[in-house]
């Protein structure tokens, strides 16, 4: 393995950011997020994986808590009552299809 990439809980949540502002931002698809998650996944040292998928879950949990809850408090607001619902079971299929690849790279 040429490149090795640090697994540290801030570097794991940075990149996990980062991902998540340029889907929001239109800069990249979910297929190219994907494959970035990928390509990081395979940079990580195999005895590093453990604790990189502690971190992922970790910051995964917390984003999907995060959203759940603004979603949750917009519900509150008089102009947002009218609003259709967010669909919130898009994240969760996109978080099984990132452990998936998760674990068929381990």
């Amino acid at each position: 393995m040429g490149q090795e990439v640090s697994v540290s809980y801030q570097a794991v949540k940075s990149r996990v950011y980062r991902l998540i502002d340029s889907l929001v931002e239109g800069a990249k698809t979910e297929q190219e997020v994907q494959e970035s998650m990928q390509r990081w996944w395979k940079l990580v040292h195999p005895t590093d994986r453990p604790m990189a998928k502690k971190y992922l879950t970790a910051v995964l949990a917390k984003s999907n808590a995060t959203l759940g809850a603004i979603t949750d408090g917009m519900g509150e607001f008089k102009e947002f009552s009218a609003a259709p619902e967010i669909d919130l079971s898009r994240p969760t299929k996109m978080r099984a299809a990132a452990a998936q690849s998760h674990a068929s790279a381990m």
